[in-house]
């Protein structure tokens, strides 16, 4: 229950924090994001227990109603409810929003520009401040002292091929607002159609990986045999 609070009060300092920004201006990006952050958090704990393969391949029902686990019941026959304290979705959820806010760091090099123009590697400080918060993100799931200490547990490869797919659309959400703002926001001439084709592109590109490796390969699965 511990890690579960640091996760809900970590996501809510972060939305917080977007929050507070959104008001002070009128600004496209911050209030999308405020939301997404939030979903990717929950999602990504949930997809591990509905849609993983490795997972408990819970139902939606069961999710939602786990507390009801312990009481038994056909529904729950074939259910081990000890999954419920699995550290998985927890940790997912976690890495989920440490990756995302590494990447909002990346986006926060400028208000309006594109990441194309201004490449992360201009600040090389800030270069550096990621890979140390990953590093330290890394230690806390691999050293096995400190999957104890903060109830969680290492994840694997598919795993963390996940946390990416769930964690990147936070750039490009980003790359699209920052585009709708200098377009038409602020009042600023227009830009030329190679940067609309350079987002599109980047947006393509996204769904392309999901269609060779998607997430909910379940539903995919099941709408195929219908």
């Amino acid at each position: 229950m511990s890690f579960t609070a640091y996760v809900g009060a970590a996501t809510v300092g972060s939305s917080c924090w977007w929050f507070m920004k959104a008001s002070n201006g009128p600004h496209l990006t911050y209030w999308h994001l405020v939301i997404y952050v939030g979903a990717a958090t929950v999602g990504s704990s949930a997809w591990w227990y509905v849609y993983y393969h490795d997972g408990p391949l819970l139902t939606w029902h069961q999710l939602t109603h786990h507390f009801q686990c312990a009481g038994g019941g056909k529904e729950w026959a074939d259910i081990d409810c000890d999954v419920f304290d699995d550290p998985h979705p927890m940790t997912m959820a976690l890495s989920v929003l440490v990756t995302i806010e590494m990447l909002n760091a990346m986006n926060s090099l400028s208000e309006n520009q594109s990441l194309i123009k201004m490449p992360p590697w201009t600040n090389i400080w800030l270069m550096l401040a990621i890979a140390l918060s990953m590093s330290l993100h890394f230690m806390i799931l691999y050293v096995p002292v400190f999957n104890t200490i903060f109830q969680i547990c290492p994840l694997t490869w598919e795993e963390w091929i996940a946390v990416l797919k769930i964690s990147i659309p936070v750039v490009l959400l980003d790359e699209t607002l920052k585009y709708l703002s200098r377009n038409y926001v602020d009042g600023k001439e227009k830009e030329s159609f190679t940067s609309l084709i350079s987002l599109g592109l980047m947006w393509a590109m996204y769904a392309v990986v999901l269609q060779q490796n998607p997430l909910f390969n379940l539903i995919i699965s099941q709408c195929k045999e219908k």
